[in-house]
């Protein structure tokens, strides 16, 4: 964890008072903007200093081989990894002939600012140059949330004491110099010059370059025009080549004057449009962004967030740090997936180039949830993703002999992109996890149209591949064999506990689709003899079980393996896949992320008829000791089980770490880009662990209790559409309909209906203590 705070505790700002270069690159993913399609790290206007200089676009990629010392069959042969593009933020300075660098001369003040608001990171600074001239710059930078390809810089100068000779240059800047990964698997590659020049251009204000990727094949173009005001005799001068287009200002300003440069930047890509008509498509994006001028996408960009903001926000009495915590990552969540548009949503969204800007299971089990119930056309959209990667993923299961589709465990474009087959080739839970996504969007939007056209051609593909995965035995009980589930920690196990109920979600959700559509599923081929066999492997799934413990096994058999030395593991022993061998590992009851308590949220309805509120108790108190939390995925996880349990200070300690996994730096790898999966948990850890909020069949049920520290917790849902407000304090709740037809919903397990206009109140029943369970030595979240 950084040793000071880095960022000022405010409600609705993320404010940095001054430029640490020490946590520089944490502060450029943080001050990231994005849309979804655009992405711009928070680097400095100037481009250097800088931790990770980052301008991305969803989907644009290259390839490279995947090394194996031993090849085999089935193994992926090549890899993906994000690049940066053509970088349009750029905006040098020199003040009388000695360049704007922070790192010399005198850095009087220096501040900046994201505004979750206004969606816009905005700065300003004092310096003094090492000759001893004084100015102010100011800028205001956006990623347009209305304009899907257009980011905008407005940038100012101004002497501070005497007459300055002053000099921007605006930039569009191609293949620029990354930094070396430092051995972190979780970081990305480096790949020097990625991007071959076709087209550069510069006249008058206007400037463009078009490239191609060398083996992916696409073409990226990005486009800037400028708006000038400044003194009389003030100056601009435009040039080209194949990776730099430049426009340069030039003016002489007195105390009081200033120099402004407005610059629009429009970005475009394709694997299939040819270059005049990529230049086309940017010019046009271009003459938009001008229509509205700077002043109306910043319009615009209030309006959208205000919209958002309504149906979204989450109102945190009684831990400030909490509060501006979950408006962040509301926030973030929202950029990163706002504009996808049937691209992928990566674990880092479009914030930095860590896992090389690879999308994961993440998405479905712990971003769409928040989408779904803030965002839904986001979520619709990024499983529409899926669907146009549906013969990628059935090629892969021909590969591995089975039936349906097998969607990867890493990707950008849609075909598995990891080297590691314990993950990239065993963890099929990805395709119960984007089945689920499915299911949770058709019952929070009743969007049928979806279900039949892209729900149903999921839900049938995933659920043939568990048919043909998995296998009855002589006692006709299904067994799933050989998986690797959440817990990266076991691999290549038997009846992962988590895998094998999702598994049975998937199929029974397929069969009750087809029911409803017959007409769709019979163009897929599918007949009643194969739905049957769906529900009969559905309703036979095996959970393992130790009766002499009274819990479920994470796997067949883990429970009887030995226990980690956790008494022999230091603090500076984690993560332990940074220090250990997955070989030990795999044999050891250690736990990396929740998955058998994972298993118990996205799942309770099972456990809840195989058992009671006891057993969800016991099942968490034997693996909260076995728990290292070595992954960003677990502690929101964790926050809503122990809540359930009714551990809710212990509750409390772990939502705080999912808030603050990036503001805090608790990984210490947020340079690398935000942890878009930890912020989505913080919402679910306050909304369905403090909330309790669950659907089960199509109704929604709360069961709400708060930690003592928090005093009131508020959030509004969309479902079925209807805006529902929630508001918890320590010892009633009340619902609120703000739009649509009256809801039933369900309180503590009675049922109540709301209407607009009249808010049910109902209290919050008293809680029953249980022993606080223990956590392994070092790893206990620290205490709120």
């Amino acid at each position: 964890m950084i040793a000071q705070r880095a960022y000022a505790v405010e409600p609705w700002t993320v404010r940095e008072t001054e430029l640490n270069l020490d946590v520089l690159a944490q502060s450029e993913s943080v001050f990231a903007l994005s849309n979804g399609h655009v992405g711009w790290r928070g680097n400095l206007d100037e481009g250097e200093p800088h931790g990770l200089p980052g301008s991305y676009l969803n989907g644009v990629h290259e390839l490279h081989p995947l090394p194996y010392a031993e090849a085999g069959y089935g193994y992926p042969e090549s890899g993906q990894t994000v690049i940066n593009v053509t970088n349009g933020k750029v905006l040098r300075l020199l003040v009388d002939d000695e360049p704007f660098d922070l790192r010399y001369g005198r850095l009087v003040r220096h501040e900046r600012t994201l505004d979750l608001r206004r969606g816009v990171l905005e700065r300003e600074c004092e310096w003094t140059s090492p000759a001893g001239s004084t100015v102010r710059v100011r800028s205001t930078r956006l990623v347009s949330l209305t304009q899907r390809a257009v980011a905008a810089v407005a940038y100012e100068v101004e002497p501070v004491d005497s007459r300055t000779r002053v000099v921007v240059q605006s930039e569009l800047v191609a293949n620029e110099s990354l930094p070396e990964p430092d051995g972190d698997p979780r970081a990305a590659r480096a790949l020097k010059s990625p991007l071959e020049p076709e087209e550069d251009f510069a006249s008058g204000p206007r400037l463009r370059l078009v490239h191609r990727t060398r083996r992916s094949g696409l073409r990226v173009a990005v486009a800037a025009d400028h708006v000038v005001s400044g003194p009389e005799r003030t100056t601009t001068a435009s040039e080209s080549n194949v990776d730099v287009a430049r426009l340069t200002v030039t003016s002489v300003l007195e105390p009081g004057q200033r120099l402004r440069v407005e610059k629009l930047v429009a970005h475009g890509w394709s694997g299939a449009r040819s270059r005049p008509a990529m230049s086309d498509q940017v010019e046009a994006a271009l003459a938009a962004a001008a229509h509205s001028g700077f002043q109306g996408l910043l319009a615009d960009q209030r309006a959208y967030l205000d919209d958002f903001w309504a149906r979204a926000d989450v109102e945190v009495d009684g831990d400030e740090e909490i509060q501006q915590a979950v408006r962040f990552a509301l926030f973030h969540v929202l950029q990163a997936g706002a504009r996808a548009e049937r691209r992928a949503i990566p674990a880092k969204g479009l914030t930095g180039s860590g896992y090389d800007g690879h999308a994961f299971w993440d998405t479905e089990v712990f971003v769409l949830p928040l989408l779904t119930y803030t965002a839904p056309e986001a979520a619709a959209e990024a499983l529409r993703w899926r669907q146009n990667t549906l013969d990628a993923a059935r090629e892969r299961a021909t590969q591995l002999g089975l039936r349906g589709a097998a969607f990867p465990w890493r990707t950008i474009e849609g075909r598995e992109g990891s080297a590691y087959w314990p993950a990239g080739t065993a963890a099929f839970h990805v395709n119960a996890d984007i089945a689920d996504a499915v299911v949770r969007y058709v019952a929070a939007t009743g969007d049928e149209d979806f279900e039949r056209d892209t729900g149903l051609e999921l839900l049938v593909e995933t659920a043939r591949l568990w048919r043909s995965l998995g296998h009855h035995d002589d006692r006709g009980v299904f067994h799933i064999d050989g998986v690797t589930g959440p817990d990266e920690y076991s691999a290549i196990a038997d009846d992962n506990a988590y895998t094998n109920l999702m598994a049975r979600t998937n199929l029974l959700a397929a069969a009750d689709v087809c029911k409803r559509h017959p007409e769709q599923a019979a163009r897929l081929g599918v007949d009643d003899e194969e739905t049957a066999t769906w529900r009969d492997a559905a309703e036979a799934v095996h959970v393992p079980y130790n009766a002499e413990l009274g819990v479920h096994e994470q796997h067949a058999g883990f429970t009887r393996y030995q226990r980690w030395d956790f008494a022999r593991t230091g603090p500076d022993r984690y993560p332990l896949m940074l220090h250990f061998p997955y070989f030990d590992l795999y044999r050891k009851q250690v736990v990396k992320q929740a998955d058998l308590v994972l298993a118990m949220f996205t799942c309770g309805s099972w456990f809840a008829e195989h058992g009671d509120e006891e057993q969800i108790a016991r099942n968490f108190a034997y693996y909260e000791p076995l728990t290292v939390r070595d992954s960003s995925l677990s502690a929101c996880v964790q926050a809503v089980v122990a809540a359930q349990a009714g551990h809710l200070d212990l509750a409390y300690d772990y939502a705080a770490e999912a808030a603050l996994m990036d503001l805090g730096d608790l990984e210490h790898n947020t340079r690398d880009g935000l942890h878009i999966a930890s912020l989505a948990g913080t919402w679910t850890a306050l909304v369905a662990g403090f909330g309790g909020m669950r659907c089960d069949d199509g109704v929604l049920r709360f069961a709400p209790r708060l930690p003592q520290r928090l005093r009131r917790l508020a959030f509004t849902v969309r479902f079925l559409d209807r805006s529902l407000r929630v508001e918890i304090g320590a010892d009633e709740a009340t619902y609120r309909l703000l739009s649509g037809r009256p809801l039933t919903i369900r309180h503590h397990g009675a049922d109540l209906t709301v209407r607009r206009e009249s808010p049910v109140t109902r209290p919050v029943p008293a809680l029953t203590p249980r022993p606080a369970p223990e956590q392994p030595p070092h790893r206990r979240p620290n205490a709120r």
